[in-house]
This record gives structure tokens, sequence and C-alpha cells, in this order.
């Protein structure tokens, strides 16, 4: 019984502050829980964020995650539609409800807001969702999640209906007047916004604005942001410009009937909205705020729900999504090392939401009737739990080149004075009235990287040549050498101004030797006779040399060749010395010089090439593989090769037969006829003597 009279001291009431599973204690919690608390958020999701690139590197401020639990009214038609709600209202911000252990108690539970039965879509929207509109112009994230069983109202406290809007079209409608006003002609800031919209089906993340795109990815980049790669993205200026691409993409979300609610949706919906802004005077900064709006599918007792097929597999994967995502919150809570994010495509896509980087609302929807008593007590204690979550946001800002209008700069400037002055040609140079030089640039003014980019676009370098003057006019020191200590850029500029002294002094002393060989260059042949010998002459030129090639032979045994010798048939000759001419280069003679040298030349007698040839064909036609791989430059790969072509196309006819099982090419052939027809040769004039 609820809220039944007390029975004296026997009779106690469970008071549970915050949590649902946690007595109210009238002391103070102690400093190591406090301390713990901190350590579980650092090692939490919002370890994970980033700070803004201009501001000063500090901890973000934390931000807990905000609940706010909604009970809907009985539905007419139920079969508990009579019987007593078992959730009571205690004020705005508490409620109890029955001790399924013992129904003599009530467990209490306390949350940042509580909206009964009469409370409407705009109390909903303006007590707590309204508030964090204003971060999203900060450049900050913030998410709003509608949790809670199946039938509980998720649904209809996201969308609603025509005559009671929910929050989605609710915040959309306040956001786009606020980027209107913000966006105005004459702020400092221009807006832009854009959406879209997903489900999460099955552990499949699929695009409403595109179908056909089919299962998408979720990534995150270096700065430990989460995005979508290939997700639609719309432009939206106007409430009706987000109702022309939200209500047709609305109508593609997976729906489903049940014994519990006609319209169950069957996967977890998400509407992503984006605010750009951009500065429009210097420094040019830009942020970047993302809305989350995800009404999540609600978890079901398949005993109560009768669902089969695949109702009973879209209730499986609803289920074991919602399940990660409790994990995820006790994790957080109790600052385990490892928070498991990965674990489910929905955890993943809420890692900004929960432990991350977000200004986060809850809404928690629950049921009054008593069949929905244990989803009624999870959802609360899930909601009790999500309560103690710790988010730290930051703003995402950055620096951007602004596009400056164009400035008329004249061609002198745009192709600097070097090119200039060999533009104008030597007469005009001097015709030219004399100037006097003008005085070297410092070396700030050298060492700006926006000097010498003659070869760019001229309409980018005059907006770069813009943008460096005004860096260049707030200091007396020039621009600024990136983000360079002032001590080190000093001693740089310093090494610069040096080193240009070194090269200026160079040419100087360059440019004296080159006077001096001209002046040398046009003395008569009778003054050059009387010149010193200190006077600078030119070196003599020396003759170059080309390093004569090694010589080479082919060592034969001495047997072999006296038998030549001896023999009636003379003229076999292995080697023959040859005679050849050379050009020997000299840079003072005006045509190159003949030396003949000797070299050796390989020749072999037609006899003898025609005994090898004809001996190596017969070991191509009848020899087996271990006798072709005595020949030489015949391997095994190789002698298999020739086997089987020989068994297919029959014997060879001629040895260039052997280009045709691609073993050898043309050169290889000639030099694989040379080394055996040697061997050979050698081989039967040893054998015989």
């Amino acid at each position: 019984m609820i809220g039944g009279a007390k029975r004296g001291a026997g009779h106690r009431e469970i008071r549970m502050r915050e949590a649902g599973q946690r007595r109210q204690w009238n002391g103070h919690r102690g400093p190591g829980q406090l301390i713990r608390r901190e350590m579980a958020a650092a090692t939490s999701g919002a370890g994970r964020c980033r700070l803004s690139k201009v501001g000063a590197v500090r901890r973000p401020p934390p931000a807990r995650v905000r609940v706010a639990v909604r009970l809907r009214p009985f539905v007419d038609g139920t079969s508990g539609a009579n019987d007593t709600p078992c959730v009571r209202g205690l004020d705005s911000y508490s409620l109890e409800i029955a001790n399924w252990r013992n129904h003599q108690e009530t467990l209490k539970y306390q949350f940042d807001a509580f909206y009964g039965e009469r409370s409407s879509q705009q109390d909903i929207y303006a007590g707590s969702v309204q508030p964090i509109l204003r971060h999203l112009l900060e450049g900050q994230n913030a998410s709003v999640l509608a949790y809670g069983p199946t039938g509980a109202g998720k649904t209809h406290t996201m969308l609603g209906s025509p005559e009671q809007p929910g929050v989605i079209p609710r915040a959309l409608m306040d956001l786009l007047q606020l980027t209107r006003e913000e966006g105005a002609e004459g702020r400092p800031w221009s807006l832009s916004v854009t959406m879209s919209y997903l489900e999460i089906y099955q552990e499949k993340v699929l695009d409403l604005l595109n179908p056909a795109s089919g299962d998408l990815v979720i990534r995150e980049d270096c700065r430990g942001n989460i995005l979508i790669p290939g997700l639609t993205q719309k432009p939206i200026t106007s409430f009706a410009d987000f109702e022309q691409h939200f209500l047709p993409a609305s109508r593609n979300r997976t729906v489903g009937a049940t014994r519990l609610n006609q319209r169950s949706s069957r996967s977890h919906a998400v509407l992503l909205v984006k605010v750009d802004q951009r500065e429009r005077l210097a420094p040019f900064r830009q942020r970047e705020g993302k809305l989350y709006l995800i009404d999540l599918a609600g978890s079901e007792d398949n005993r109560r729900t009768g669902n089969k097929g695949l109702r009973l597999k879209e209730s499986g994967a609803i289920n074991s999504s919602l399940f990660v995502l409790g994990k995820v919150v006790d994790a957080l809570n109790q600052g385990l090392p490892r928070v498991p994010y990965r674990d489910s495509k929905l955890t993943r896509l809420l890692q900004d939401s929960l432990g991350g980087s977000a200004h986060s609302i809850l809404i928690a929807n629950i049921a009054p009737e008593r069949c929905f008593y244990l989803d009624t007590v999870s959802a609360l204690n899930f909601a009790a739990r999500s309560k103690e979550v710790i988010n730290r946001p930051f703003t995402n800002e950055s620096l951007q080149l602004h596009v400056l209008a164009p400035v008329k700069l004249s061609q002198k400037e745009l192709v600097g004075p070097s090119e200039a002055k060999r533009a104008r040609g030597p007469e005009e140079e001097e015709i030219g009235n004399p100037e006097p030089p003008a005085p070297p640039a410092s070396a700030s003014q050298k060492f700006s990287p926006l000097q010498k980019l003659s070869s760019m676009d001229p309409a980018m370098l005059e907006r770069l040549l813009s943008l460096d003057r005004l860096l260049g006019s707030r200091g007396t020191q020039g621009t600024p050498l990136l983000s360079t200590p002032k001590r080190e850029r000093m001693v740089l500029m310093k090494t610069v101004e040096e080193k240009d002294l070194e090269i200026e002094r160079l040419k100087m002393k360059q440019k004296e030797l080159e006077a001096k060989v001209r002046a040398q260059e046009t003395l008569d042949p009778k003054e050059k006779e009387n010149c010193s010998p200190t006077m600078l002459r030119p070196l003599a030129r020396r003759t170059v040399t080309v390093a004569k090639p090694l010589k080479k032979a082919v060592v034969i045994p001495l047997q072999l060749i006296q038998e030549q010798a001896a023999s009636p048939n003379a003229n076999i000759h292995i080697l023959k010395k040859k005679s050849r001419k050379r050009k020997l280069e000299c840079l003072d003679a005006t045509e190159p010089k003949e030396k003949a040298e000797d070299c050796w030349e390989l020749q072999i007698s037609p006899e003898l090439l025609a005994h090898g040839r004809q001996k190596i064909l017969d070991m191509l036609n009848e020899g087996s593989a271990r006798d072709l791989r005595s020949l030489q430059r015949i391997g095994q790969k190789k002698a298999q090769l020739i086997v089987g072509w020989r068994e297919l196309h029959g014997p060879f006819s001629q040895v260039e037969d052997l280009e045709r099982v691609k073993v050898m090419s043309g050169k290889q052939l000639e030099s694989f006829l040379k080394a055996n027809i040697l061997g050979l040769a050698a081989g039967q004039h040893c054998s015989s003597s």
C-alpha cells in the first residue's frame, strides 16, 4: 500500500537521495569519496575532451548530467486503467514508489525535475531543454535523451503531435530564431545551421535522409570528436526547411506493433543539429556546436509484448544496446579504467553525451500502471545512476583565415624589386633618375613568410599581403615568427642577419675576381709578356685521359694450343689480338687525337662452332633433365621446362628453338652457345690427350 498510515516505530520509510539504492545519510560525504568521484570523471570520457585552440590551457569545469522524470497519465483501454497508480509525485523534484519487497514501505527518488501526469509539453521543454540551447551559440555541445520502457511515452515527449509539439520541433524553432538574431547584419558572428537524421536498427547506422546509403560507420577524429562519414547534412534556415526534410525522414524510421504499443519504435533515432559560427572581424574565429536529440527505443519484456520472429530479434538488439548503456553509466560512476563505449553503436554515438563534452539532459519516461512496475523501477534506478555522471563541456573554437576584400597593388609589389628591375631593361635603368639605394630590410621583414610568393595566384597573394600588413601594423617588431618565443626569435633573426652579411661579402669578392679576369683578357700579347708574375693568370689546362678498359682473356690448356698449332687445320683460333684506335679528349686541342691500342677479341672457327651446336642439339633432344643440368647456364627449372616442351612439341630442330620455350632471350642464347661450345671443345681435347 502506497502512502499508508504510519504504524508507530515499526513502520519505516526508506528515503532515497539521488541514487535509487542509496540511503540518505545525515553526515557529510567523505573526502576520499569526492576524490574518487573526480578521478572517475577524469579517467572516463571527460578526460578525452579537447580545449579551445585559442583559449587558455585549463581544465574545463564539470557539468553533471541533469535528469528529469516524466510520469504519463493512464492510457484508456489498458488492463490497469482503473487500478491505483504505483508511482506518486511528492513535489517538483521527488517521487515515491512502492517497495516490491515490502508493500508497507516506499522508495523515494529525487531528481533535477519531476513532471506529473498533468504536465504539458511546454512545461517539460521550458523547464529542462530550453536552458541548454544557449550553449550551442558558445560553441559547445548539448544532448537530450528520452529513456524509458516501451509504451511510456518517449516518442510523444520528443516529437509530440500537431496540437502538442514535443521537444524536437520546439527546440528547432527556438534555435533557428536565436541563430537569425545572432547572425543578423551588424552582429560580429555569421551563423549557419545544418541537420542530419539517423537511426540505429539492429546495430546498423542508417541515414533516414538518404535510406539508400546503407550501413554507415562511426569514426573518431584526432580531437576526440565522434563523426559519421557519409551522413547526409541538410542546411536549414527556417522551420519550414526543417519540416521539409524531417517529416519525410520520420516516415523512414522502423516501427512495429506489439501487445503494449501499436506503434512501437524498433530503433534508436538521433537528430543531429550543427550550428557553425564564423567571426566577421579579426581574429576571425570559428565555432561549432552540436545538438543531439535522441529518442531511444524502449526496453521490452518479451513475455508481455508477445514478440516473435523479426520482432523478437529487434527486441534482442534493443535490450542489448540498453544493457551496454547501463554498463557505460556504471563504469563512469565507479571510475573504471575502461568504459565500454565500443561495445555498442548506441554507446559509441553517445560518447559525447555520457562522460564526454556535452551538456546532457536525460528525460526518463515512466508509466503509472502496476503492470509496468518492474520496468518503472528499472528506469528510475538507471536515471538515478545517470545523475552521477560528470561531463566536461568545452568550446569548440579555432582560428580561420578570413577572406579579405581585394586590395589594389602595383606590379612592382606583386613581382618584387629584382624581377621589376629585370623587366625594365638596361636602357631604362641608365636613363632613369638615379635613386639612392633602399636601406636593407630588417630581419623580421626578410623572414616574413609572405615576401617571395610571385608564383601564387594574384588574388590570393593580395589577400595574404593585406593580412600580413594588418598583423605587422600591430607591433613595432614586424610580423611575429609564428609562435616562437621572443628570446629564440631574436637569436634566429641575428643569425639570419649574419648569414646575409656573409653572403653579401662573398658576392663582392666574387665580383672583384671576375673583374680582374676580364681585365687580364683584354690586355695585348705584349702587355701579357710584360705582366708581373703577381698578376692572376688562368690555370693551365691539362689533358684529360680516359682510363683504359681491362683486358680480358680466356685461359686454354697449353696442350690444346700446341695440338692446334701442330694440326693440319691451323686456322682454329680461340683468341686473336686486334688493335683499334681510341680518341683522347684534350681541352687545349680543337680536335681529338687518336691512339692505337691492343685488345683481345674472341673468335671461333666455323667447324668448331658447327660441331658444338650439333652436340648441344643432341643433348637437348636426347638428354634427360639431369643431363641438361650439365650444360652451362641451365638449372633445374630450365631443364624441366625444356623436357616438358620436348614432350609436347617434339624434338628441337635447331638450338635457337630455346627462345620458343621462353627459357632465355636472344642475348642469353648467344652467351649460352659460346660458353658451352668452348667447354665442350676443351673437354674433348683434354679427354683425347
